[in-house]
Formats: structure tokens, sequence, C-alpha cells
């Protein structure tokens, strides 16, 4: 049995075809002044404490970050267990003045605990457990307390950060 092939439209298939590639521009181009990016970030409490974090290691000594009421929450009582100096609010931005002993940040280390898709809860005996060098930063029904606060009121909650 024989096979016939009509190459009759190989023509056309084997012709190289270029077709017009559009980029879209740039969102920010060297040069263009009064351009910026906003800050899109899903998780806004853990990107404020990364900053604390980062400007710590970095030694400044102020950091201003946007605000929301979380935030606002968490820089108070950071403030209150002294790991900042000074809280501002200027419109919707907080200025941070860190804590620094002899020419060294007083906050050393700080890890993320609960993240966007792992929660994580203690009630107050879990807490009391935890005991050691390190404090916690919980988000109670009072408000957002350090472990120390939450052991003394026996009250639970999200455990947002450690920090030591």
């Amino acid at each position: 049995m024989a096979t016939s092939v009509n190459s009759a439209f190989a023509d056309s298939v084997s012709e190289s075809t270029h077709s017009a590639v559009k980029f879209r521009e740039l969102e920010r181009q060297a040069g263009k002044k009064g351009l910026f990016r906003t800050n899109m970030t899903n998780y806004s409490i853990g990107d404020f404490l990364i900053k604390i974090k980062n400007a710590a290691m970095a030694r400044n000594k102020n950091l201003t970050v946007s605000s929301t009421k979380s935030i606002a929450a968490i820089a108070q009582a950071l403030k209150k267990l002294g790991y900042l100096d000074e809280v501002k609010k200027d419109k919707d931005m907080l200025e941070l003045a860190l804590t620094f002993k002899n020419k060294k940040p007083f906050l050393t280390d700080l890890k993320l605990v609960s993240k966007p898709g792992l929660r994580i809860y203690m009630r107050a005996d879990e807490i009391e457990k935890k005991k050691g060098p390190s404090i916690f930063l919980i988000s109670s029904p009072k408000g957002i307390i350090s472990s120390r606060q939450a052991v003394k009121d026996r009250i639970g909650g999200e455990v947002i950060a450690e920090l030591t």
C-alpha cells in the first residue's frame, strides 16, 4: 500500500511569521519624578514587626511606618515593654524611636509566631509554662498585651510575636 502526501500547503506552514509583541510600560521609570510604589502587604502586623527588627539590626534610631489600629496598639505595647522610646502619630503614619542601651538596640531578636496561614493561640496556663527570657506579644480580648500581663490577668489569646 502506497502513501501519498500532498505538500501544496507545506509552504505556508514553514514560513516564518513574526507577530508583534507588546510590553506594558514599567510602573516606575527612571527619571520620572512623583511616581512611587505603595507598599502591598498581606500581613501588615508581620511587616511592621520585621521593619522594627531590621531598623534595630541596622542601628537606626527612628522609623516611620503606616498606621492602623492594630499596629498602633502593638507600638504602644512595645513602648510599655521598653522596646520603643517614643511613639508619635502623624496623620496616617507612626513615627517610632527605638530604645538603645550602650549604643546597642534593646531589641535583639524578634520572631513572628502567628502567621496568616497558621494562627497560634495559647491559654494562660500554656503561656505560664513558656516562662523564660523571651516575652510574647498576645492579642487578647483586652487588647495587645505582653505574656507577663496575660499570666497576671489569667487571659489567653493569639500569640503574635516572641521578643528577646
